[in-house]
């Protein structure tokens, strides 16, 4: 039986390419979208006040001691206000959260009307996300045209649900198995 695509198991799609990353970027850029990722709002307090970014470049390091990272590009017009950070807080979105997502990809201080309280530290954190990590700066990595920010975690809250998922330039959901 043909799978919907017509290919067979170990044969390729006619429409695979290889090419040279540094050459093709639009290229690059779309094959690194087919890895799925969830969606992230990372933040932190600024002498201006609350600030957050929509980040999915978030992941583990390490469970002892616990450690993640996150990466923001150095384009960014708020990238220098978390360069300068100690500490931050790194929410999972649920995917009924779009409107979270979209409201820190649009504005750096797109907390009126969210939920959010400042941490024991002053970092403003969001309420009713999937998950929240409290860090602090660990290390810092500049890497081509972003750095990486490991964060210490100090604290955690999660809740069982849904995440939002983006993979290849779209948003949508994935429910957990029971």
């Amino acid at each position: 039986m043909d799978s919907p695509l017509n290919i067979h198991p170990g044969q390729r799609s006619a429409d695979t390419s290889t090419f040279s990353p540094e050459k093709d970027l639009f290229a690059y850029r779309r094959a690194l979208g087919c890895f799925s990722t969830g969606v992230t709002v990372v933040t932190i307090n600024t002498p201006q006040g609350p600030m957050g970014i929509t980040a999915n470049s978030f992941a583990s390091v390490s469970l002892d001691p616990p450690l993640v990272l996150w990466s923001p590009a150095k384009s960014s017009q708020r990238y220098p206000h978390f360069m300068a950070a100690t500490r931050f807080g790194i929410h999972v979105l649920d995917a009924d959260q779009k409107y979270i997502c979209d409201a820190f990809t649009r504005s750096k201080t797109a907390f009126d009307g969210l939920h959010w309280k400042p941490s024991h530290a002053g970092v403003p954190l969001l309420a009713e996300t999937l998950a929240c990590f409290e860090c602090n700066l660990e290390a810092m990595h500049d890497v081509g045209d972003h750095t990486i920010i490991i964060g210490r975690v100090i604290r955690v809250q999660y809740r069982d649900s849904a995440p939002l998922v983006f993979h290849a330039g779209s948003y949508g959901g994935f429910a957990p198995t029971v």
